[in-house]
């Protein structure tokens, strides 16, 4: 999060929501936004980082042209393509807490069989993630679908 707030850019976090008015607060926030780090534990310091950099520009696309419709949850840090599987059980979670949009970003894995979220940005065959304009786009085909 330091480097979000280096950015002077105030997103709705997972931690900023106080638990006395999440009721009031929910009917606006009804997309969640899980992203995955894709480390594999095999990583340098400086390629943590860089891994890490990478998913917040992916983030960011999504996040600040939105804010206060989408609130970011912690990553999941470690995971590859044999365990995206298990994403599909944490997206169900996270609805039944009470979003009605599950959206999963990764800059470093390709995520395109995970059905149980509504949308997956993710990098295609090619290793190139969406632009800023295609993502907004996909955003606003979900919620207008």
């Amino acid at each position: 999060m330091w480097l979000l707030i280096e950015r002077e850019v105030r997103l709705v976090k997972f931690s900023d929501i106080e638990a006395d008015r999440w009721p009031e607060l929910q009917p606006f926030m009804d997309t969640c936004l899980l992203p995955v780090t894709g480390l594999s534990g095999t990583e340098n310091p400086w390629q943590a980082v860089a891994a890490l950099e990478r998913l917040r520009d992916a983030m960011d696309v999504i996040e600040i042209p939105y804010k206060g419709r989408i609130v970011a949850y912690p990553a999941v840090q470690y995971a590859d393509e044999q365990s995206v599987a298990l994403l599909g059980h944490l997206v169900q979670n996270l609805r039944k807490a009470g979003f009605r949009y599950v959206v999963i970003v990764s800059a470093a894995l390709r995520l395109d069989n995970l059905s149980e979220a509504d949308l997956v940005v993710s990098p295609d065959n090619e290793g190139k993630m969406p632009d800023a304009a295609e993502a907004r786009e996909l955003i606003r085909k979900l919620w207008n679908a």
